[in-house]
């Protein structure tokens, strides 16, 4: 018996599209996702309707990541690279060192209550700048809460575009990072040129 060819990559394109779209018009897509290629390996981008829910590193599996989201936002979830195009568009800007801050809308259900605080703390820091968890947990209104800030930081839903990369040890060495210590350094000497 003589297998049936499959559609090839073309029409499997055109195909995912489709579903993602009539997904999307029907209320079926609570969570899109894409992946990009990045100067600090492959990223998942995972956005609801809100805006950008998610982004990680290849270091964290992507399949274990999209199980975490199917249990704490919703199951529904699709590739649909249209809905991530402007968070995938400025995160290659950035990469090129053409833009310095993100414009895009966040969504942040995944960190309550102080870990919010500080991730809310953390868009204020200037690109190429630093600042210690020292000084990441005082402006975030918990002086005492050093270890907490850096809690914040290490499961921080949205590195790169709320930047926890640019938090470091009071020493000023880099200090850990959800995308590994050479993706933060990376991070760090992009902005610092």
């Amino acid at each position: 018996m003589q297998a049936v060819p499959g559609p090839d990559e073309d029409t499997e394109a055109r195909l995912r599209a489709r579903l993602a779209a009539l997904a999307q018009r029907d209320g079926l897509l609570d969570v899109a996702y894409r992946t990009l290629d990045s100067p600090v390996g492959p990223l998942l981008l995972a956005a609801t309707e809100q805006g950008l829910v998610r982004v990680a590193f290849g270091i964290e599996g992507h399949e274990a990541v999209l199980e975490e989201l199917a249990g704490a936002l919703s199951p529904r979830i699709l590739a649909a690279p249209a809905r991530l195009d402007p968070a995938a568009r400025e995160l290659d800007e950035y990469f090129t060192g053409r833009r310095r801050a993100f414009d895009l809308p966040l969504d942040f259900r995944l960190s309550k209550g102080f870990r919010r605080e500080v991730l809310t703390h953390l868009a204020e820091i200037p690109y190429g700048r630093t600042e210690s968890y020292a000084q990441v947990a005082t402006a975030s209104g918990r002086p005492r809460a050093v270890r907490a800030a850096g809690t914040a930081c290490a499961t921080n839903p949205l590195p790169l575009v709320v930047p926890c990369h640019r938090v470091v040890r009071s020493d000023g060495t880099s200090g850990r990072y959800r995308g590994g210590e050479a993706a933060k350094l990376t991070l760090l000497a992009l902005e610092s040129s």
